[in-house]
């Protein structure tokens, strides 16, 4: 699944082409789980609406719409959003679908809009949906209520960070960065990353690591996120950036994939664990 970098990147794609263009029809819906829409809404709401601006919460795509409603997308595991017209455009799970001709039997939905582009959403697995609401009750989303502060926003500071841990004492500091309800869109290669730039050990209880040690975790953790949405992303097996290119965070990542090769900082092996349920890799020599 992407993380925050990968679909800021496509937040960002998006932004470039969307904003102004008026939706004309909505069409080719393969699975109703990709469009759990009621028609009279979508013709009353989508049909028509221009495209104000494209939001990022977490791992979700907002669509913004001048209907006060809003097109809330997760692209899931192999989610795509394709855009077709003056300018090309590419964003997901690396298929043929990003190049060739479309729909094809990956393409759940198609939206046109009136200037005759048209922005394809294709999903293999069907886990991905795109979901219209009034603007207002998407901060009432189950998810939404939950999910934790951005770890890139400007004015989360560093106390605010480590006080988000609190409530996780007794759990592992890996496991409590992987929890979306205290910080956001922090996925499995950024935190093993940050963990390796701030020397923490993955299996340290979060009540053994120091105010210090947070402070310099969360610089880490902001350090590598912007880094990666410079790269374009870092899933380059099944994502791609804005531009159709893979992301190429992974080509400057010190631990992750890193494993049985020698630590950038102090030359021991790379060990790679399984921990918090996902493969971990760490230093055991600089990482305490």
């Amino acid at each position: 699944m992407p993380e925050l970098p990968e679909v800021e990147t496509v937040r960002h794609g998006l932004a470039e082409l969307l904003p102004g263009r008026a939706v004309h029809s909505v069409g080719h819906i393969d699975s109703p789980k990709s469009f759990p829409n009621a028609d009279a809404d979508v013709k009353e709401f989508l049909i028509g609406a221009k495209v104000l601006y494209i939001k990022r919460r977490a791992k979700v795509l907002l669509i913004e719409l001048d209907t006060k409603h809003t097109l809330v997308i997760h692209l899931k595991m192999t989610g795509q959003l394709v855009f077709r017209g003056e300018t090309a455009f590419g964003a997901g799970h690396p298929n043929e679908s990003l190049v060739g001709e479309l729909p094809d039997r990956s393409t759940r939905v198609v939206m046109e809009f009136t200037d005759g582009s048209r922005l394809y959403f294709n999903d293999q697995r069907k886990f991905g949906w795109i979901k219209l609401m009034p603007t207002l009750e998407v901060p009432n989303i189950d998810f939404m209520k939950k999910v934790g502060p951005e770890p890139l926003e400007a004015d989360f500071t560093a106390q605010q960070f480590a006080e988000r841990f609190k409530r996780r004492a007794k759990t592992n500091i890996k496991a409590a960065l992987l929890d979306q309800t205290v910080v956001a869109g922090v996925g499995n290669i950024y935190a093993d990353e940050s963990l390796w730039g701030a020397k923490i050990d993955p299996r340290r209880l979060v009540a053994n690591v120091t105010d210090k040690e947070f402070e310099l975790l969360y610089e880490e953790l902001r350090a590598v996120m912007n880094l990666a949405i410079q790269k374009g992303g870092s899933t380059d097996r099944n994502y791609v950036s804005a531009d159709g290119k893979r992301g190429s965070y992974l080509d400057f990542a010190r631990v992750f994939r890193r494993e049985g090769q020698a630590c950038p900082r102090c030359g021991h092996v790379i060990e790679k664990i399984r921990h918090a349920g996902r493969g971990t890799h760490f230093c055991p020599i600089c990482q305490k």
